[in-house]
């Protein structure tokens, strides 16, 4: 709650702001900005959004450096692409859609510099990368950054419905490169994968035995991630909107389950402001066919469709895949 009377915040100093909120994002002003929530204290800790990324790689390859004669992790949580999307002057304005596309060319900057640090130490040929991203994309979240008025034609999530916040195919369906100098050749799969199996896939890698009890999501994939021929991703995917509209997706093969149990699906439509959309709570779409998720074949293919809805109870009781 807020914490005095006096406490300043994006709706009683509105005119203040150097980017005004759209919805829920205006408590305490910090660089100008209203955020989610109140800070009281840790002053000397506040940041320049536009700083945050020089200052991660900064870091990033300094850690890589104290660290590079013997095994390492590092987990490079980009904020770039996530509200309040700032970019650093010197990318503001580089695209013609707005700070969040500059925002991704700043992305694609720090990346490059990443792996620039590993191409100089030598160690390029010892390390795997893995580009991915936790959901798909949101124009209208929290702030009038402009990144629907620029938007034009461009689609977001390409070919498929939805982004951020839903099941569909566009808030699931991300980026995910694997990189490791010498090792993998360049190409595209088709096999399917999930972030979840990160853990399975690594810990097989580095020879780490998972407890039974642990994990209980993820599958090894090391040998599709590393792009070895004839290897095989998952055969089913358990897919979950942000947990709070208990609405859950199912792909097999090329069918895809839904199942909405709120009975409303978030940013079905992405070039929009942030919305509900009223659905059935049953869905079933042929991805082979209609990647789109347009043609419902819930009731038209019964079989098929009592199968994948069993599958996915029977997944979601037991509270495990594996």
């Amino acid at each position: 709650e807020k914490p005095s009377p006096d406490h300043p915040t994006g709706i009683t100093h509105r005119d203040t702001l150097k980017m005004d909120w759209s919805h829920g994002h205006n408590s305490t002003i910090h660089n100008g900005i209203s955020r989610i929530g109140f800070y009281t204290g840790g002053h000397a800790a506040r940041f320049r959004d536009e700083d945050l990324a020089d200052e991660w790689v900064k870091q990033s390859n300094n850690w890589i450096e104290e660290n590079k004669d013997g095994p390492f992790f590092l987990f490079f949580a980009s904020h770039d692409l996530h509200v309040p999307r700032i970019p650093h002057e010197r990318f503001q304005g580089v695209t013609s859609l707005g700070y969040r596309a500059d925002s991704i060319v700043q992305l694609d900057w720090c990346v490059g510099e990443l792996m620039k640090t590993l191409d100089r130490l030598g160690i390029a040929e010892d390390t795997l990368v893995v580009f991915c991203s936790d959901n798909g994309p949101v124009m209208d979240d929290g702030y009038e950054d402009l990144a629907l008025e620029n938007l034009g034609t461009h689609r977001a999530a390409g070919p498929y419905t939805g982004g951020k916040y839903s099941i569909y195919e566009g808030g699931t369906r991300t980026p995910f490169i694997t990189h490791w100098k010498g090792k993998i050749k360049p190409g595209v799969s088709d096999e399917m994968v999930s972030t979840i199996d990160l853990l399975a896939s690594i810990a097989t890698l580095a020879g780490a035995k998972i407890p039974d009890d642990a994990a209980l999501d993820s599958y090894n994939v090391i040998d599709a991630l590393l792009g070895k021929p004839g290897a095989e991703g998952r055969d089913h995917l358990v897919q979950q909107d942000n947990g709070k509209g208990n609405n859950y997706g199912l792909r097999v093969g090329n069918w895809k389950l839904q199942r909405h149990d709120s009975k409303s699906a978030r940013n079905v439509v992405v070039e929009t402001k942030l919305a509900n959309t009223k659905v059935n709570q049953y869905r079933l779409y042929d991805l082979s066919k209609d990647p789109e998720e347009n043609n419902d074949q819930y009731q038209k293919r019964p079989r098929i469709a009592k199968r994948l809805t069993e599958q996915l109870a029977e997944i979601i009781d037991s509270g495990r895949s594996r």
